[in-house]
């Protein structure tokens, strides 16, 4: 791509303020506009601080600025974007496509208050039949597909591929550990006793017969079940009148669990192979658009999005916006069938083609089959934005009743919860979930490694002021005027006057006073539903039993007291993983993988002599040198 900024067009002034910070709207507008050509490019659109409001990409770039600078014509959101704009940036391009890939990945990155923006961009898992090994293993893969082997996805959520492997097991007895597990195996697992492995690591299957039903998986992950189906029942037939009928049952066994995976895929379109199939449906400002995945003639899942729109965006803007961004990290079908035509659908098809390496076509199916996988989508975005409606409506609600009942400003818009998770001071972890308006926001959830030398093992008031003054420093350092929407508007700890007494000094200390700190403590007895509720010089207060408020703060409280378990769990368990190989300089991961694959064990490791370190994959003269002098103190 061939891309140039003029010196002139940077949008600030030689002492880094934004040219248009005394005058914003048509008039900075109008004064681009003379200094633009007529290529296509990415503009962007910012306010006075110099934040990113809008950005738009057009095939001749003075043309399309120069619609903005009328001043009549617009809808309200364009024109509270045209007001509160102060300069603007520009970047050219060869092409327009280039310019539409640009933009999209500008909006990913920068987030703009008046763009449509997908916020949910999770990669989708497959299932890997691997291609480098002669016995294949069939999992679950997620991410770049660099090893070798036949993909078969997207599927819509983790849930439903293991489904899909756990009845595929049953039919094809496709083993799944790792090489290592296979090469190191004497005698048959607990997969092959429970008839879900045909046990090829210990050759009670041959070469041929494995590979026959890695064939057949194939076959009927590529959309060609009957065939596989047909196959078995004959076999089966064959194996009644021989009278083998432990074998009789074994292949009946196998043909229900592939009936299995088709009842648990739906609905199977029998005249379209491969397909996206995305539907939008827009209520009250907001959006939600579905999407179903078509592949080998069977639908593998479907998941909603809800991007962020605003009121007053046209389908075609909300649906363009969509399959760039979210085809910005995933393969797309060959067909993408839509419920509205998005702008610029030539560009998107030509954008998506060229990343896919083959053609991809868009369509807006009137009637017959396609046309009816497009409307069941649509159901399906109406009754998933319907019930995020209602679900926001509840929400909301209960924030106002948390604002009335610890006596806020007003409902907050976002809400940190605290908790820590130790055993007697060991593995020590603080954990921070984050709610709001639209409920928990996982993305936002944070953990902290206690560091701090000076605590007494078990302090947990230590560990709480050590948190809040790392998450709250932060916040301080890049975000000092609060503009981020990263400033919480409560927060909750879970524990007592002790603990909100710690939360208040760590705050006070950085000069932060804004912040309201309420500590939920279990109570009498430490009975749910019990809880005491403490704030700073206020005395403890308690809700009703059956107040929805006391439910919703426990619901906090029990998820953050889940995510800090978890938390220190993995550490724990990751402590426990490790070897005094961890320690040695110049010993990463793949040489530890090396060293204990050829030793066996970490004390193997440091009986060796220098001579077998050195014999070692990976291992140089001196770090063989290295590894020795570490665990006998000669180096």
């Amino acid at each position: 791509m061939t891309a140039n900024t003029p010196d002139d067009e940077t949008g600030f002034d030689e002492e880094g303020r934004a040219d248009g910070a005394s005058r914003s709207g048509h008039a900075v507008i109008r004064d681009h506009l003379r200094r633009l050509d007529e290529r296509p490019g990415v503009y962007r659109m910012l306010d006075a601080k110099g934040d990113v409001l809008y950005v738009g990409k057009a095939r001749n770039l003075r043309k399309r600025v120069a619609a903005y600078a009328k001043p009549f014509g617009h809808d309200a959101r364009i024109g509270r974007m045209i007001a509160a704009t102060a300069s603007m940036m520009f970047l050219t391009t060869e092409t327009e496509t280039e310019a539409l890939l640009l933009e999209q990945n500008l909006i990913k990155q920068l987030k703009p208050r008046f763009n449509v923006l997908l916020r949910d961009d999770k990669s989708f898992p497959s299932i890997l039949l691997t291609g480098d090994h002669p016995f294949a293993q069939i999992r679950k893969h997620r991410g770049l597909r660099k090893e070798k082997g036949r993909y078969f996805g997207p599927f819509a959520s983790a849930g439903s591929v293991n489904r899909t492997i756990n009845q595929l097991q049953k039919a094809f007895l496709l083993r799944t550990c790792s090489d290592s597990m296979f090469e190191s195996r004497t005698r048959p697992c607990l997969l092959h006793q429970i008839k879900r492995c045909s046990a090829p690591c210990t050759g009670l299957i041959g070469a041929e017969d494995y590979a026959e039903l890695v064939d057949e998986a194939t076959q009927f992950l590529s959309g060609r079940s009957t065939r596989v189906q047909e196959t078995l029942a004959r076999a089966m037939a064959e194996a009644s009148a021989a009278m083998e009928f432990e074998r009789a049952a074994a292949l009946r066994d196998r043909i229900r669990a592939l009936t299995a995976v088709q009842a648990n895929q739906g609905v199977n379109p029998e005249g379209v192979e491969e397909a996206d199939v995305v539907a939008l449906w827009q209520e009250g400002g907001h959006a939600c658009v579905q999407v179903f995945f078509i592949r080998a003639h069977q639908n593998w899942g479907n998941r909603a999005y809800f991007p962020r729109t605003g009121a007053g965006v046209e389908p075609g803007e909300i649906l363009e916006a969509f399959l760039g961004q979210f085809y910005g990290n995933k393969t797309p079908a060959r067909l993408i069938l839509l419920s509205h035509a998005p702008d610029n659908a030539d560009l998107m098809a030509e954008a998506l083609g060229a990343a896919l390496g083959r053609r991809v076509t868009l369509s807006v199916p009137q009637r017959g089959e396609k046309a009816g996988l497009v409307e069941q989508a649509s159901r399906n975005a109406r009754e998933a934005l319907t019930r995020r409606m209602s679900e926001s409506a509840s929400q909301a609600a209960l924030l106002d009743g948390l604002a009335e009942a610890f006596g806020l400003d007003g409902a907050p818009e976002r809400i940190e919860v605290y908790d820590n998770s130790h055993i007697m001071g060991t593995n020590a972890v603080g954990g921070m979930i984050v709610a709001g308006p639209e409920g928990l926001m996982k993305s936002q959830y944070r953990k902290f490694n206690i560091k701090g030398t000076d605590l007494t093992p078990g302090d947990d008031f230590g560990m709480m002021r050590e948190v809040l003054t790392r998450r709250f420093g932060r916040l301080a350092r890049e975000d000092p005027d609060r503009s981020s929407g990263a400033w919480p508007d409560l927060v909750l700890i879970d524990g007592g006057a002790g603990q909100v007494a710690a939360a208040c000094a760590a705050l006070a200390e950085l000069g932060v006073d804004e912040v309201a700190v309420v500590g939920v403590a279990k109570g009498v007895d430490r009975d749910a539903g019990k809880e005491e509720f403490h704030r700073p010089g206020r005395p403890p207060m308690a809700l009703g039993h059956r107040d929805p408020v006391l439910y919703f703060v426990q619901r906090l409280r029990d998820e953050a007291h889940r995510f800090a378990i978890g938390a220190h769990r993995a550490k724990r368990a990751a402590q426990t993983r490790a070897t005094p190989i961890d320690e040695i300089p110049g010993v990463g991961a793949a040489r530890k993988r090396a060293l204990l694959a050829h030793f066996g064990s970490a004390k193997a490791v440091a009986r060796a002599g220098v001579a077998d370190l050195k014999a070692v994959p990976g291992v140089s003269d001196a770090l063989a040198e290295a590894i020795h002098g570490f665990f006998h103190g000669d180096g």
